[in-house]
């Protein structure tokens, strides 16, 4: 007989395929998951069908699309290693405006930027200031901190554009729909790749150290 699988060997890619889609499920936005069933379903109901572990394989099957083979070696990692694709955009657009988070010392000021971005983005920020994109300072905390998540979304949009569709969706369905992930610019599309760099780099060294 052939080393592939005997007719009476247990096949576990199909439990295996079935935990993944379950746990991709779980962690579909809820307005993707009612863009991709109804807009006019509430979100408690949207929580009961996300929750229920019947129900989580068809629901990802659904949006990802029914051919997807989640049970071979193309379901790997996605491409944030399972981190929140929003925490990825924030580090990505401090980057961006790294001279005008720089530029905010006052205590008020970096309370309320810190409270709005986190103090990993602030940190990251000036670590990288060498990459900042932004020429133009914005002296406002909280108009910063609106900037650093647009722009920061924006080129986590074109980072994924280059990215193999399985690969992108995995990404995106796990963020709302209304951010600048849907619509980046020209000026994002030039620099994604290098910031999204820096991020994904930082992300790993932390999985590494788990």
């Amino acid at each position: 007989m052939s080393a592939s699988m005997s007719p009476t060997e247990p096949n576990r890619s199909f439990p295996l395929a079935s935990d993944r889609l379950r746990k991709f499920a779980a962690s579909i936005h809820p307005s993707r998951l009612a863009a991709g069933l109804d807009p006019l379903l509430s979100p408690s109901t949207l929580l009961r069908l996300q929750q229920s572990s019947r129900l989580q394989p068809r629901l990802a099957e659904l949006l990802l699309g029914s051919e997807v083979d989640v049970s071979g070696s193309g379901w790997n990692d996605d491409l944030l290693l399972g981190h929140d694709p929003r925490r990825a955009a924030l580090l990505a657009g401090s980057i961006w405006h790294a001279r005008s988070v720089l530029k905010l010392v006052s205590k008020r000021d970096l309370s309320i930027l810190v409270a709005m971005i986190g103090a990993e983005a602030h940190v990251f920020a000036i670590r990288h200031l060498s990459a900042a994109v932004a020429t133009t300072l914005v002296a406002d905390p909280e108009q910063l901190s609106r900037q650093i998540e647009h722009d920061g979304h924006a080129c986590l949009g074109a980072w994924l554009d280059e990215a193999p569709a399985l690969d992108r969706i995995r990404v995106l369905l796990r963020l709302p729909i209304g951010t600048a992930v849907d619509n980046p610019a020209a000026e994002h599309r030039s620099v994604a790749d290098p910031l999204l760099s820096l991020v994904v780099s930082h992300l790993g060294m932390e999985a590494a150290a788990v």
